[in-house]
């Protein structure tokens, strides 16, 4: 098969101790998935589940042992941090049981939902998609996947993150109002899911801004820790 033009390469995350690595395919993500978050963003706490999307190509890799730099996007001057549980999917589906949604996890990564906050806002105020503010280039930094069958009580590992070595967000994974399962339910009703889909499950309270220069350091327990600096 010919094109009019060269396709650009597949976007891809390390795998933690192989030298594949794993495609990715669309990224979802988990809006107000804690409850103290979905308060301080004008919530009522527990809700219905929502999502919204990303790029594939938004996807900025954090090789492991190495700090990735992350270039501050363009018409914002309020860029917040939102750290994440990442979920691989390996095998997909559509109508996935919450009892079975174990099945079609392949691993598990530390991510970042960077958020070009005043944007989203003033979508919002305006009933209008914030696509602008969540889908820019290099918004989803993520460090590489641990596969699941090495990975051991993520369902209640301690998730953190710190900003030039100070705490911002700590909290637990436990405190998801939608766990993992129940996320890949409602979201296998609405899409069908596919192998390289990667989730991120949502943010604990505690988000702020970066600016150019910041160090942010992510890490959940278990799992490969992530570490970013802003250009």
């Amino acid at each position: 098969m010919s094109y009019v033009f060269t396709p650009p390469v597949q976007v891809s995350v390390p795998v933690v101790g192989l030298a594949e690595r794993f495609p990715v395919h669309r990224i979802y993500c988990v809006g107000r998935n804690y409850v103290d978050h979905a308060l301080e963003m004008g919530g009522t706490g527990r809700e219905a589940p929502f999502f919204f999307m990303k790029p594939a190509d938004a996807v900025l890799v954090a090789e492991p042992g190495s700090t990735v730099a992350m270039p501050y996007p363009t018409l914002t001057s309020n860029l917040h941090h939102e750290i994440e549980l990442v979920v691989a999917i390996g095998i997909g589906g559509s109508h996935i049981k919450a009892a079975d949604a174990a099945k079609h996890i392949y691993g598990y990564a530390v991510g970042l939902d960077m958020t070009r906050r005043d944007l989203q806002n003033e979508m919002k105020k305006h009933g209008r998609p914030w696509s602008i503010g969540k889908g820019f280039d290099h918004s989803a930094p993520i460090g590489a996947i641990t596969p699941a069958a090495q990975v051991f009580g993520i369902d209640s590992a301690a998730i953190h993150l710190q900003v030039n070595g100070q705490d911002r967000q700590r909290s637990n994974i436990a405190k998801l109002i939608w766990n993992v399962a129940e996320t890949i339910e409602q979201l296998s009703a609405a899409w069908a899911l596919q192998p390289g889909d990667l989730i991120f499950t949502g943010t604990p309270e505690g988000v702020g801004a970066v600016v150019r220069g910041d160090t942010l350091a992510g890490a959940i327990d278990g799992l490969q820790g992530i570490q970013v600096r802003m250009e």
